[in-house]
């Protein structure tokens, strides 16, 4: 864009118009639509009508022109689009002796506009906090079920939306978690609400064929290479094993005669004995016992196959097997210019092998069933969150061949349970699988907001929001997941038809988003549908690695604290599961705290938007 003299006032008074009337038009080209949008939200989808009219143009040249007379240049006007244009032309109609003609009415005004998003926040993910506006989100682990103090050590931090992810786990536990919140919340006086996120129609990896099971257990040492914290193993009964003292100490079973036995007879410091699968002879001790189990510390790295013989050193006193090793899946590694065929039967995985002189290329089952159908040749494919990128050379129904076109340069290892992504594919599957209609059933009644994932297109909020109707559920929030090319390119229909429900939030899953769109545009895209969302007052959720070093490690890196910094933006940012995700929540809550203290929007430019030509 290059900056010219600046216009005579009546052109810019032309231009200004201009945007207008484009903005007038797609609110009457859509007013059947607008007739169905709820009470609540109905100015506010004017209000997105109207900025959609806007980027459809590119104003940079005309900004720079407002900004050198000292006017608006548009550079904050989601909020209340037809007010920032109004307000300017009545700047400039003062400086003109031409006719002045009257102003299209405003949904929202400069104060009104802001309000709407504000209290669409509250009746979405509740009041907030004092000393912060943006709310915090915490996916809730799996230990959360078995570990009661969990959940109010992150209500006590200030996790105030609980989030339950029904790809993982059953219907039994995720009730557990939703009372502990219920509970802690209660009891400490505070807001948590409850978000379940729909599994959706999964694309991922499947299981892939077992070379062996083993379990690896290994001490800590200092510099020096003296033990400063054993191998530990938890061993309990096959009849009823329990969970181990906590979550990072790997458990097995001990299959003994001797299980009638109480652990409690045993001696603090008795001595066990094991031959590993390296045939190393291998001497632990008793740390802890309890009556469910033994807490086994060992000085060096032990290889544990499955029934490896494991006995005290007087076997009268307790000998057995210990089960429950971990399978250990053979090894897929991929190199640029490799063949992978993904499968439509759900069998194991395995890796590339030489066949009397024929190379048979490595296979794996995709979850996706709608990638049989739809994938097409030369399309590209994403598999392990953008690690391994691939181009579909064939398709027949039951595989589909991949040649890999990106690894690194010793070849990716590819795992079970990881995610494929079809950027190119335009798939036409409804995102509710029949698990998530159950799942909706199950719980519409306990929590407060349904996030839906995988969506695509517009019908496939308005079937949510059918079955919610069908459950006496519309006072559910939804929250829309935007995570694939598809449905950022459908977004605004997509809002205006989430727009029909009185509570509505938009996700955005940036990882997913950076494999579909691609690394490069995912800056460009994640502001987009910010700029889209405010001008439609609708609350959105930052996800995705948000200070995941830190939930992992408990040391934050330098680039996540910008990025979580950044992250006030939105209206509410996940955290995801970690061993550290406490410390984490209270971090992220004080960087908040502070940034909310400096912050203050900045004039963005107004290039032409592609995703605003949407009709």
């Amino acid at each position: 864009m290059r900056e010219q003299a600046i216009h005579p006032a009546h052109e810019l008074l032309e231009e200004i118009d201009a945007l207008r009337q484009a903005g007038l038009r797609l609110e009457a080209r859509y007013a059947e639509m607008l007739d169905e949008i709820d009470p609540n939200y109905r100015a506010s989808a004017k209000n997105l009508l109207h900025y959609l009219g806007v980027r459809q143009h590119d104003i940079r040249q005309l900004q720079w022109e407002l900004s050198q007379l000292g006017l608006s240049s548009f550079g904050i006007l989601e909020t209340h689009v037809m007010a920032s244009l109004n307000a300017v032309s009545e700047r400039l109609n003062d400086s003109t002796d031409g006719p002045t003609t009257e102003p299209p009415s405003e949904p929202v005004d400069f104060r009104s506009g802001i309000e709407h998003l504000k209290a669409h926040t509250r009746d979405l993910l509740g009041d907030g906090r004092s000393d912060r506006e943006v709310r915090l989100m915490v996916t809730l682990p799996n230990e959360a079920v078995t570990d009661s103090t969990l959940i109010p050590s992150l209500i006590e931090a200030g996790m105030e939306i609980a989030r339950i992810n029904c790809a993982h786990d059953d219907v039994s536990a995720w009730r557990q978690m939703i009372a502990q919140v219920r509970n802690a919340a209660l009891t400490q006086g505070r807001s948590c609400r409850i978000q379940a996120d729909l599994a959706g129609p999964k694309s991922r990896t499947g299981s892939i064929q077992a070379q062996g099971r083993l379990l690896k257990i290994r001490p800590k040492r200092d510099f020096r290479g003296r033990v400063v914290q054993p191998a530990r193993l938890w061993v309990s009964g096959p009849d009823a094993p329990t969970a181990p003292p906590t979550p990072d100490i790997p458990q097995l079973m001990l299959h003994s005669e001797h299980t009638g036995r109480p652990w409690g007879s045993l001696e603090s410091g008795t001595r066990f004995t094991l031959t590993d699968a390296r045939s190393h002879h291998c001497l632990g001790w008793l740390i802890e016992q309890t009556t469910d189990g033994l807490l086994i510390g060992f000085a060096q790295t032990v290889y544990i196959e499955e029934e490896t013989p494991l006995s005290a050193l007087d076997p009268h006193v307790l000998s057995g097997r210990l089960i429950g090793t971990p399978v250990v899946p053979e090894e897929i590694r991929l190199n640029v210019g490799d063949t992978l065929i993904l499968t439509r039967a759900d069998e194991p995985g395995t890796a590339a092998r030489t066949i009397e002189d024929r190379v048979v290329p490595a296979r794996l089952h995709c979850t996706l069933e709608a990638a049989f159908t739809e994938a097409r040749r030369d399309q590209s494919v994403w598999l392990d969150d953008g690690r391994i990128g691939a181009l579909i050379t064939a398709n027949d129904g039951d595989e589909i061949t991949l040649t890999i076109t990106h690894a690194a340069p010793g070849g990716s290892r590819i795992k079970e349970e990881k995610g494929i992504n079809f950027p190119d594919t335009d798939f036409h599957a409804t995102a509710l699988t029949d698990k998530d209609l159950a799942d909706l059933a199950d719980l519409a009644h306990e929590i407060d907001i349904v996030a839906l994932s995988f969506l695509r297109r517009p019908s496939d909020v308005a079937l949510l929001q059918d079955h919610l109707n069908r459950l006496d559920a519309c006072q559910l929030g939804i929250v829309l997941k935007i995570e694939n090319r598809q449905a950022f390119r459908h977004l605004p229909r997509i809002l205006l038809t989430g727009m029909r429900s009185p509570r509505l939030g938009v996700m955005i899953a940036r990882g997913d988003l950076a494999v579909e769109l691609g690394f490069e545009r995912l800056s460009e895209v994640q502001e987009e549908i910010l700029w889209l969302c405010e001008a439609a007052h609708i609350p959105v959720i930052w996800a995705t690695q948000i200070l995941e070093n830190m939930a992992k490690s408990g040391a934050p890196s330098r680039p996540e604290v910008t990025d979580a910094a950044m992250s006030i933006r939105a209206e509410c940012v996940m955290l995801n599961k970690g061993p550290h995700i406490v410390e984490t929540l209270r971090f992220l809550g004080a960087v908040l705290g502070r940034m909310e203290g400096h912050y203050n929007k900045r004039m963005a430019m107004r290039r032409k938007l592609t995703i605003a030509d949407f009709d």
